[in-house]
């Protein structure tokens, strides 16, 4: 079990708290930061069940922020919501000095944590990968969560190179967005790497072999949804957890109406429909169509109240141990009448 923790939320073994919230970046009706919304945004999110929250990370649309405006959103959010959640920021690029920079920079910001997303498009080999995580980690005293998305970086994170990179007394966690939980369960039993569901509708499974957690998008619109499925499953509760995680099908719908690469233009649009504008993306991401946000807007009513859920999660489990005392004292009876 991993000891090293950051921020509030952080328990050895948790490092960053469980339900961790990849946030979208507010812009006003001129495209410009608007760091007041910020920290709205990031309080809402805490308010919602959120004990952390990712800023600068691709849902935060870093690729397209000046280094400036990401120092400017690590501020504010700690200041908006650093007493009460852990604050984590993307410091990872193509660029090894510049991640180095990024990492040095989101310290003196007052993050509590940096996430290190593998060099997308320049392919390192996986030598190439020890080497930049350990030199960005080593830039800072901020403690790591590894990002392992071969979709967007083309090059994974074999476990193997996982496993070394366990050894270095920063890097404690690894944001899993490949999806392979046979690879994260070899890393699972062989480190103390802490693993958060990077891919929303894999949570749960991935809590079934070991994972804390999850870095959602679509806790920007279900945030008491996600808190009581984790808070069900690290609990052991799994009847409840199955249960809201088939019922939040309809939200992984609606997130996948912008693309399986846009999860940022489903968040603003939903945070819109909600009454909380955040403002539009910047390109080369577009705005959600107009039929886009219809379908959004339509998958999200389909979602039962949570109070629902749970109380249909109860009576299915109560079900069950009804069932199981039975089958257990005709166990006993059938054993009972043998030794007879």
């Amino acid at each position: 079990m991993t000891e090293l923790v950051a921020g509030p939320a952080g328990r050895p073994g948790r490092p960053f708290g469980t339900v961790l919230t990849a946030m979208v970046t507010p812009f006003d009706s001129n495209g410009q930061l608007d760091v007041e919304k910020v920290g709205a945004l990031a309080e809402r999110l805490v308010d919602q069940g959120s004990d952390g929250i990712l800023v600068n990370g691709t849902t935060g649309e870093s690729p397209t922020t000046t280094d400036a405006e990401k120092a400017a959103i690590v501020r504010q959010a700690v200041q908006a919501v650093g007493e009460r959640a852990t604050v984590i920021t993307g410091v990872g690029t193509y660029d090894t000095a510049h991640s180095i920079h990024l990492a040095r920079q989101a310290a003196a910001a007052g993050a509590h944590g940096a996430l290190i997303v593998s060099p997308y498009y320049s392919r390192p080999q996986q030598a190439g990968l020890l080497a930049h995580f350990r030199a960005v980690a080593d830039a800072s005293s901020l403690p790591v969560m590894l990002y392992d998305i071969p979709p967007r970086a083309v090059v994974q994170i074999e476990p193997n190179t996982l496993i070394e990179l366990a050894h270095h007394p920063r890097i404690t966690a690894v944001k899993d967005a490949k999806g392979d939980l046979y690879a994260g369960s070899r890393v699972l039993a062989a480190t103390d790497l802490a693993y958060y569901s990077g891919d929303d509708p894999l949570t749960l499974p991935w809590m079934s072999v070991g994972a804390v957690g999850v870095v959602s998008i679509i806790s920007h619109v279900v945030g008491p949804y996600l808190r009581a499925m984790v808070d069900a499953a690290l609990a052991g509760d799994y009847l409840t957890a199955r249960a809201i995680h088939l019922a939040l099908m309809p939200a992984h719908r609606a997130m996948s109406r912008t693309g399986g690469g846009a999860g940022l233009v489903f968040a603003k649009a939903a945070l819109a429909l909600a009454g909380f504008p955040v403002g539009q993306p910047r390109l080369p991401q577009i705005p959600a169509t107009a039929e886009q946000i219809s379908r959004i807007e339509s998958d999200l009513a389909e979602l039962a109240p949570l109070a629902e859920i749970l109380a249909s999660a109860g009576a299915r489990a109560d079900l069950a141990r009804d069932t199981a005392g039975d089958a257990a004292g005709d166990a006993a009876a059938t054993i009972t009448g043998a030794a007879r």
